[in-house]
């Protein structure tokens, strides 16, 4: 052993992430589900794992493998996740006020995440070719897994466009509506100005046949006082 060589150092390539904002116990519940899985199968599980700290180990994984390949120039599709683990960091102390002045402590754990990929021996990539190939299936590495997150993005972007063309149509729906109590309003108005313009007329009527009462009523007296000066 060379001096100053690291005894607990694991072979492989690593990526390291550092006082994550989350409990080692959450991240190491994620990490079970990808640890000795080929790393596409490993992208594919970490993409539509329901976990937010799956996020943070997702990067952590592509980061490895982008390692592997420009640092080390090994395919991705010769990887595999070999050693995943978290470790314990600081625990962030804070105080919530609770009854008769007292206070209850808040402890806000971190960790950090270590992913490490390693390439598979000649007699293992041998036995998974011949594997693949008697199952008709093709291995696609770190291809396949993005041709599978394009395909996510895609149907997500479909599922986006398709909201905002039902909302673009219920916007129109209630525009239309508005149109239609317009035109009632219109038809109304033109209903009034139409029972206004027959009031007036009856009106007019009424004035007419009031004048000509008052006329005959004035030829009476006339014809009256006339008499009686004959007389």
């Amino acid at each position: 052993m060379a001096f100053g060589a690291k005894t607990n150092e694991r072979p492989g390539v690593r990526c390291e992430v550092k006082y994550v904002r989350s409990s080692a116990y959450k991240a190491r519940e994620v990490l079970d589900l990808i640890r000795g899985l080929p790393v596409a199968r490993a992208l594919e599980i970490l993409e539509f794992a329901e976990r937010d700290i799956a996020r943070t180990i997702l990067k952590a994984l592509e980061s490895a493998i982008a390692n592997a390949e420009h640092n080390n120039s090994i395919p991705a599709d010769e990887l595999y996740v070999s050693a995943c683990f978290a470790d314990e960091g600081p625990t962030l102390k804070r105080f919530r006020p609770r009854a008769r002045g007292s206070a209850a402590r808040i402890r806000k754990r971190t960790c950090h995440i270590t992913v490490i990929v390693s390439r598979y021996s000649p007699e293992d990539l041998l036995k998974i070719r011949e594997r693949e190939a008697a199952s008709g299936r093709v291995s696609g590495g770190r291809a396949a897994a993005e041709a599978r997150r394009e395909r996510v993005a895609r149907s997500r972007s479909e599922k986006a466009e398709k909201a905002a063309e039902h909302d673009h149509d219920h916007d129109h729906d209630h525009d239309h509506d508005h149109d239609h109590d317009h035109g009632d309003e219109v038809i109304e108005a033109e209903v009034v100005e139409t029972d206004d313009a027959g009031t007036d007329d009856v009106v007019t009527d009424a004035d007419a046949a009031s004048g000509d009462a008052e006329a005959a009523t004035d030829e009476t007296e006339a014809a009256d006082d006339a008499e009686g000066k004959d007389n």
